[in-house]
């Protein structure tokens, strides 16, 4: 991996650890934002703790190198049930949609045997 395409992989994958554990400690702790995005969306403050957890943990083994392709995996579902959260109750699917592609371009960059197989799946 050339140096320019390394360092764009790392600075993507700061923003992206940035704003997915920003938001996973906005669950955790339980904030005011948090506690009103649970009641919109009809879940309990503790699972929207728990789903804090999963998120904190799946941003965490994205960003580790070793760990990174299942990051990718876990990010992608967890981003996924958020999006389909989001349209169920009929909120923007903007940010979930905007962070899942920002990790998928990373994931495209930081590991180029992940887009050779999904070119060479494809023809």
């Amino acid at each position: 991996m050339n140096k320019t395409r390394k360092i764009i992989g790392w600075l993507l994958s700061s923003i992206v650890l940035l704003l997915m554990a920003a938001s996973a400690i906005d669950k955790i702790s339980g904030s005011a934002h948090a506690l009103q995005m649970t009641s919109s969306f009809g879940i309990s403050p503790g699972v929207y703790r728990i789903l804090g957890i999963i998120e904190l943990g799946s941003v965490i083994l994205f960003t580790v190198p070793r760990t990174g392709v299942l990051g990718l995996l876990l990010l992608s579902s967890y981003l996924g049930g958020e999006i389909a959260t989001h349209l169920q109750h009929e909120q923007s699917i903007w940010f979930p949609a905007g962070i899942a592609t920002l990790v998928w371009i990373n994931a495209v960059i930081r590991f180029p045997e992940l887009s050779t197989r999904l070119i060479s799946a494809h023809g």
